[in-house]
């Protein structure tokens, strides 16, 4: 895999002064049509930037209002800021971990963004309420069957007597809690880049630096036995938009979905500076129809950095041992 990553990553190179000299140099040049590669399909290459304050759902206290007017769109940013702040006093630490709630960092930290991507009150698109669509019955029945055997543990926590395997994939840093497929915003590390060549698109996400190589050949999907922790994409050209879809991921899927679930990525380069990322999802064993989300990506200019969780991640070891303690103290006060 990493082999194939690099010999796609020389191929490339071999076509950047080209795409250079199609990039666009001036505002009045960002009014164009979008760039194209020199082979002729829609350029979707360069580090996109996906953070954004607006909500996956759209909050109820809402109703039925789709769009924000730019007020709102403000008040409700400053809002969001305000509840999210990790820049807490010391008269407040202690109420906050009385409630649970860890504050491991300050917000330099934290990248959620500091607006709303568009004017839309929710990510979601389809439903028209902005909301995921109802849980099935059997869905419903896994979750309280999975939040009673997970009572009085919290979300990062092994339960009593646990091991590694007990913590969740994210924890693990096996995979990233915002990198997908399908990619959402997050608290941080909300980056991707894209590369391109005519048989191949490869998405390398900043999170756990998550490589996706897509190839565009219409090969079939891979046997439904075999599973991968980020599925098994292929893809193809839809005119302008970049279609990717991928089933075959692991146990530990989407929002809760089950090992049935199939996603649908479109890419389309709207100007130079956007790429617009509409995502369905189709899972008949969680939700009871497909929905549909809606992100805004922003070009930078800058560069992917390695997130290197693995090799610094003594929060779980830490976790792990405190928990050992613990068993050990109430063993010996018994």
């Amino acid at each position: 895999m990493h082999r194939q990553f690099f010999a796609l990553v020389r191929a490339v190179a071999t076509v950047a002064p080209v795409l250079v000299a199609l990039a666009p140099i001036s505002v009045a040049a960002q009014t164009l049509a979008p760039p194209v590669t020199p082979w002729g399909a829609p350029a979707l290459q360069g580090v996109w930037d996906f953070r954004s304050l607006t909500p996956m759902e759209r909050p109820r206290e809402l109703g039925e209002n789709e769009v924000f007017t730019a007020e709102e769109a403000a008040t409700f940013a400053q809002e969001v800021i305000n509840r999210e702040t990790r820049d807490i006093d010391e008269s407040r630490l202690h109420l906050e971990v009385a409630k649970g709630r860890v504050v491991p960092y300050n917000d330099f930290w934290f990248d959620w963004g500091t607006a709303v991507t568009t004017d839309r009150t929710s990510l979601i698109v389809d439903p028209p309420d902005g909301r995921t669509p109802p849980l099935t019955p059997e869905a419903r029945r896994l979750r309280a069957a999975r939040a009673e055997a997970r009572r009085g543990v919290g979300t990062d926590e092994p339960p009593p007597g646990g091991w590694v395997l007990d913590l969740g994939a994210s924890v693990r840093c096996v995979v990233g809690f915002n990198a997908g497929p399908p990619m959402t915003p997050s608290a941080y590390n909300n980056n991707v880049q894209v590369f391109q060549t005519p048989d191949y698109v490869v998405i390398l996400n900043e999170m756990i630096h998550h490589v996706r190589i897509v190839p565009l050949d219409d090969r079939p999907q891979l046997p439904q036995e075999i599973r991968q922790w980020m599925g098994s994409s292929r893809g193809r050209w839809e005119g302008n938009t970049l279609v990717v879809e991928t089933t075959n991921r692991r146990d530990e899927a989407f929002r809760g979905a089950s090992r049935d679930l199939h996603v649908a990525e479109r890419f389309t380069r709207a100007d130079a500076s956007t790429l617009v990322y509409e995502v369905t999802l189709e899972d008949p064993t969680t939700w009871t129809e497909p929905w549909t989300f809606v992100v805004h990506m922003t070009q930078l200019q800058g560069h992917i950095y390695e997130f290197a969780c693995h090799e610094g991640n003594y929060y779980m070891e830490n976790m792990l041992r405190a928990h050992a303690m613990e068993d050990g103290m109430e063993a010996e006060s018994r």
